[in-house]
């Protein structure tokens, strides 16, 4: 089993920053990429950024320039440093992980529960 877990959300004014923190961890032999996606109330879950092992980043339109997101490999861990949040920016945020299980060597997808992320003043 390979298990993703979030944390860092929270309530923040808009302008304001927040760091998101995401661990894989469990039976891995190697991971691929790590994703950060958000789910606002009554929408679909939408990827925000991601990041594949060699490093290379995409983000979503509306957070270029706002949002970063790095990788420690040796952690298996995903950051997301979030600035000028806006209130648009409120929702669930997941972390995803795709790669390789130790035993048995099958592919894993593997999705956190989720840290809510609220900006309002």
């Amino acid at each position: 089993q390979v298990q993703v877990v979030e944390s860092g959300g929270g309530l923040v004014q808009p302008g304001g920053s927040l760091r998101l923190s995401c661990v894989a961890s469990g039976s891995i032999f190697s991971i691929n990429a790590m994703g950060w996606y958000r789910q606002a109330p009554g929408k679909q879950r939408e990827l925000v950024a991601g990041i594949i092992s060699g490093g290379s980043t995409n983000y979503a339109d509306s957070v270029k320039g706002r949002f970063t997101i790095s990788r420690d490999n040796a952690k298996n861990t995903v950051y997301l440093q979030m600035n000028s949040l806006k209130p648009e920016d409120t929702a669930v945020y997941y972390c995803n992980a795709r790669g390789r299980r130790l035993f048995p060597r099958t592919d894993f997808d593997s999705w956190g529960q989720g840290t809510q992320v609220t900006v309002s003043s």
